[in-house]
């Protein structure tokens, strides 16, 4: 993170929050939330557990549909054009918004399958083509050099860090826009956790990211932009290196302080 981080402008904006809130039931889980995600930058959010940052992470591609009783009020617009409305193909959706979760979840095939995977459930399926998919989507999880000698081999078989590299992978195979990470790397040791920043970071040429920590460190280390969370307000959002070093909100400050959380 540097302080050179640009300005965002309205243009800029792929993911537009608008007043959202959410419900599990009658419970409020986010009061009101409105932030812009800018393109091809790194959004983290961060805050205590249980502060709604998955929650408004699920938004950006209806996961949240998964759960009973969740009702919605606001909006949530991809490239200008609302998600939420029920006429909305959410298989294309989650096409061009892909999430890698907290913890890896490879299938039960061969690495080849679990990067093929996906293109093949969209209508790729010449042989050829999906080599030259697994290849490239390997290579842009920085995955391929460790694994191209044994690709039909069980991706189970890969250590914690490859296979969250290979969630990566999967993930991009199907060429999305934006790319969500739920604690990607909260079970990783310190070196595997470093390979992921890095990959992240390269990975921001090509895509948008966000990503939920609880890991402030990291969060300063790789986000471009920074939303602080807490019992489901967004307290405040902004640039990353102002956000830790002059935060605006006493709260914030309290938080990243250690004062609390």
């Amino acid at each position: 993170m540097t302080p050179t981080t640009p300005p965002l402008q309205a243009d800029d904006t792929i993911l537009a929050v608008d007043a959202l809130r959410l419900f599990y039931g009658d419970s409020p889980a986010l009061h009101g939330v409105t932030l812009a995600i800018p393109r091809r930058q790194i959004t983290a959010f961060i805050g205590p557990s249980g502060c709604g940052k998955s929650t408004l992470l699920r938004c950006f591609n209806r996961m949240n549909d998964l759960v009973d009783g969740v009702r919605i009020e606001g909006d949530v617009r991809f490239e200008g054009r609302s998600i939420l409305g029920a006429a909305l193909d959410v298989n294309l959706l989650r096409k061009r918004i892909g999430m890698v979760f907290q913890k890896s979840n490879p299938f039960p095939k061969s690495i080849y399958e679990n990067v093929a995977y996906g293109p093949r459930v969209h209508g790729t399926t010449r042989t050829g083509e999906l080599d030259s998919i697994v290849e490239r989507s390997l290579k842009s999880a920085a995955l391929w050099d460790e694994v191209k000698d044994r690709l039909r081999a069980s991706a189970l078989g890969l250590s914690g860090g490859q296979q969250q590299r290979l969630c990566i992978a999967r993930a991009i195979a199907v060429q999305p826009e934006v790319i969500l990470l739920d604690e990607p790397c909260s079970a990783l040791d310190p070196v595997a956790t470093a390979k992921i920043e890095d990959l992240m970071l390269e990975l921001k040429k090509d895509y948008t990211l966000v990503i939920v920590t609880h890991n402030m460190q990291q969060a300063s280390r790789v986000s471009d932009r920074t939303a602080f969370l807490y019992m489901g307000t967004l307290v405040e959002y902004g640039r990353t290196d102002e956000l830790f070093v002059k935060p605006r909100e006493k709260q914030t400050e309290d938080y990243i302080t250690g004062r609390f959380g």
